[in-house]
């Protein structure tokens, strides 16, 4: 992966090659840094600099209208499951989060930011590692093994060697959304790819798929709005 840094727009850009693409495709990044540029995998580098000079307006109009961070503190909102969720830090002896009436719950002293995280890393394996297995077991593969990560660039992958990857983000996403990316990536198992036999093997899985995509479309960068580091 490459890495540029624009004057104008003052941003940072990720190139990411792949060998599957056949055409430049910019968009921004959903962490709220900078933009992301998929090009061909034998692409000149002169070429996509040339590319982000002729697309310097729609990239500044872009970023000028990005989602502000969401910083985690006490009263902060988010969506947990889909719904929304008030942060409350209460005194006493600190245990692990608890989801009570509305409010995600936090005692004892610590930042809010990485004990939410870790609430919802959790909350998050719980919701599709037995969500994916299943449905790899209803297409007649296995998973080898299911990774967590904070990944910005797509909610969920599958490797060859039968390992499912997801964005721990998605245990703020409605859980039915949640449902239909571990169905997503363990159709993946049966097609690498996104050909109308891996759409069929999708349907049979999940028949109102589109509607769930269609949510992630929508709402999907707002989920990375939230920001669960440890500097408030």
């Amino acid at each position: 992966m490459t890495e540029i840094l624009l004057a104008r727009p003052p941003c940072r850009v990720n190139v990411l090659r792949n060998k599957r693409a056949k055409r430049f495709t910019l968009r921004l990044d959903p962490g709220g840094d900078g933009a992301i540029l998929t090009v061909p995998a034998n692409a000149r580098e002169r070429d996509f600099r040339d590319f982000l000079a002729r697309h310097t307006v729609w990239l500044e109009k872009a970023l000028a209208g990005q989602l502000a961070r969401i910083m985690i503190a006490d009263g902060v909102e988010l969506p947990i499951s889909g719904a929304a969720c008030r942060i409350a830090v209460q005194d006493g002896k600190r245990r692990a989060p608890q989801l009570s009436g509305g409010e995600l719950v936090l005692t004892g002293s610590g930042a809010e930011g990485p004990r939410v995280a870790a609430f919802l890393k959790l909350r998050a394996r719980d919701l599709l590692e037995p969500a994916a297995r299943l449905y790899a077991r209803k297409v007649g593969r296995r998973v080898e093994r299911i990774a967590l990560r904070d990944t910005r660039s797509r909610w969920g992958s599958c490797s060859s060697t039968g390992t499912l990857s997801f964005s721990w983000r998605l245990a703020m996403a409605p859980d039915a959304v949640a449902d239909y990316v571990a169905a997503h990536e363990a159709a993946h198992l049966v097609e690498m790819n996104h050909s109308p036999r891996f759409w069929r093997v999708v349907t049979d899985l999940v028949p109102d798929w589109q509607v769930h995509r269609d949510w992630l479309k929508a709402h999907g960068r707002a989920l990375h709005r939230y920001d669960f580091s440890a500097d408030t």
